[in-house]
């Protein structure tokens, strides 16, 4: 019995690592992307058409499992934390990326958890504890030097353009992690996550036709390439592989583990997109890595007593 849970184990930290850096490599896509001057609006329809068959499959495959169809409470919810937590959450978030980093988008983006415990004690009227408090703060400061970094690399004002647009980005998608506790219960990680899911797919495509002329899909074969590889490796497998590493070695380590997401971006970053990377960069990543850390144990500690 010693060797398969060794290898279940094994099989757990590499399914989250390839999971962070999947998630991590989304923002080298779109830089990439954006290369070719392709808008926001049609980038994003064109991964979420690319992505919705395999999510449709999922969805098909998961209906056949829960024989008990969706009643109308939870069809609303899914339509709707799947408009706020993946379609305006993408949406912002592709938009932001047209005005600062790959490195400093996904350090902002890394900040959820700390919004999360901000909007849940509001929410839920839950004290933030003095550990959870220093943490934050550890991450703000992190966040902080780097956007320092880069209004001194960029201009100003577009540094806190893109800044405040992925800010929002995080929110929304705080704001999704908080409702979709008691969804996910009920209907299930792997059925919610296909619904709400094509849902987004649906707000994506529907966007680009109300507010883009045909003629914008005439572009160059590599933002096709682009937009393919980003919907499989960033986009569907990453979610896939997060759900088998926390079936394997639980939530807590997968999310500890997914820390090394934003040095991933970092470093890719400076590969493939020839940013620059600095002391005093690697210094705020460090502050942020800290702080969520601090808070994702304390989380831990806090579901085991």
């Amino acid at each position: 019995m010693t060797i398969p849970l060794k290898r279940e184990v094994f099989l757990g930290v590499v399914f989250a690592l390839l999971a962070a850096v999947g998630f991590s490599a989304k923002a080298i896509f779109v830089k990439l992307a954006y290369v070719d001057h392709v808008d926001a609006v049609t980038l994003l329809a064109l991964r979420m058409v690319f992505a919705a068959p395999f999510f449709l499959g999922v969805a098909i495959w998961a209906q056949r499992r829960h024989a008990a169809p969706l009643d109308t409470h939870d069809r609303w919810l899914v339509i709707g934390l799947g408009l706020v937590g993946y379609y305006l959450s993408s949406y912002l978030d592709f938009l932001g990326l047209q005005y600062i980093s790959a490195g400093l988008e996904r350090l902002i983006l890394f900040l959820y958890p700390t919004m999360t415990v901000i909007l849940s004690a509001l929410l839920y009227k839950r004290a933030i504890g003095k550990v959870v408090i220093a943490a934050m703060v550890l991450s703000y400061a992190g966040i902080a030097l780097v956007f320092l970094h880069d209004v001194g690399v960029n201009q100003g004002s577009a540094v806190l353009i893109g800044s405040s647009l992925v800010f929002a980005s995080t929110l929304s998608y705080s704001i999704y992690l908080v409702g979709a506790g008691h969804a996910i219960a009920r209907i299930g990680a792997m059925r919610f996550t296909a619904y709400a899911s094509l849902v987004a797919s649906a707000a994506c495509v529907l966007q680009f036709l109300l507010t883009r002329p045909m003629s914008a899909l005439e572009l160059p074969a590599q933002v096709y390439q682009l937009s393919i590889a980003m919907a499989i490796f960033s986009t569907v497998l990453p979610v896939f592989l997060l759900s088998f590493a926390i079936k394997r070695i639980g939530s807590g380590s997968t999310s500890l583990i997914g820390s090394i997401g934003p040095v991933s971006t970092i470093y890719m970053a400076y590969v493939f997109l020839g940013e620059s990377l600095s002391w005093l960069q690697m210094a705020g990543s460090a502050l942020v890595l800290c702080g969520v850390l601090m808070i994702s144990i304390n989380s831990q500690r806090g579901a085991a007593s």
